[in-house]
């Protein structure tokens, strides 16, 4: 019987010690490298007719706000952003697209948007197009 208790209480310990290790992990969060913001360069100057944009959690909303008076970035401009590595999209009242930052910094975007966006392995995104459908109306599948 005491073999058996001495198995149980080694094997709550080593739960605990397992626990313990796991718990101060995740308190540590996530690695330096998820946290580091990297400068990106949004330059929307090319669109034609001039409008605002935004990044979702990142840059003001263009949504339900007064145009004489709200925050958002204007394409007259281009602007730097500080952004962590991941999952982005940039939107403007006409288009919107995925884009991401890797861990060193740089741009992914997909392929088909080469017609109308360019930065992709950069720092600068540069948008040329102004309509959602930039291709004969026909939408791309660049959302995964």
């Amino acid at each position: 019987m005491q073999t058996v208790q001495r198995y149980m209480m080694g094997c709550l310990a080593g739960g605990l010690l397992s626990s313990a290790t796991l718990l101060s992990a995740i308190a540590a969060g996530p690695p330096a490298a998820y946290t580091q913001e990297h400068v990106i360069t949004i330059d929307a100057t090319k669109i034609n007719p001039q409008t605002w944009w935004y990044v979702p959690g990142v840059t003001p909303l263009i949504q339900a706000s007064d145009p004489e008076s709200m925050d958002a970035h204007r394409t007259t401009e281009s602007r730097a952003l500080k952004l962590k590595p991941g999952k982005y999209k940039f939107i403007s009242f006409t288009f919107d697209f995925p884009f991401a930052v890797n861990l060193e910094g740089k741009l992914d975007i997909a392929q088909s948007l080469d017609q109308c966006v360019e930065g992709r392995g950069t720092q600068t995104l540069t948008i040329r197009c102004s309509r959602t459908y930039p291709h004969g109306g026909q939408r791309d599948n660049y959302y995964p």
